[in-house]
């Protein structure tokens, strides 16, 4: 798994590619964190180029969520695969994590909130 990093604003857009799995979940979510300890605090996940997320990735995703909600900050998710929506789904995280369906749309989301 690779990510970019790109920056619109004040907003950080993370977008990974391939798979985050077991493997890499823990290098991943380390590279998040420092992200938010260095004050990003407005984050979109763009899951357009991801494949898979396992358990473990969920868990990044969560960690992220709650990190930045305790410090002031919000998370958003866009472009989900159809694959990648139904792990989501399945774990109920739709219904926790905000969701948009294009970049543009979580970007705006964010910024207005």
């Amino acid at each position: 798994m690779s990510f970019a990093i790109d920056k619109f604003g004040s907003t950080l857009i993370v977008q990974p590619e391939g798979q985050i799995n077991s493997a890499n979940a823990v290098a991943f979510e380390a590279d998040l964190m420092s992200q938010v300890d260095q004050g990003e605090l407005r984050i979109v996940l763009d899951l357009a180029h991801l494949d898979y997320i396992s358990s473990a990735g969920l868990r990044v995703v969560l960690l992220l969520a709650k990190k930045l909600k305790q410090a002031g900050g919000a998370l958003m998710l866009c472009d989900l695969q159809p694959s990648v929506r139904e792990v989501f789904e399945i774990s109920g995280f739709l219904s926790i994590l905000k969701v948009s369906d294009t970049r543009a749309e979580a970007i705006e989301a964010l910024n207005a909130g």
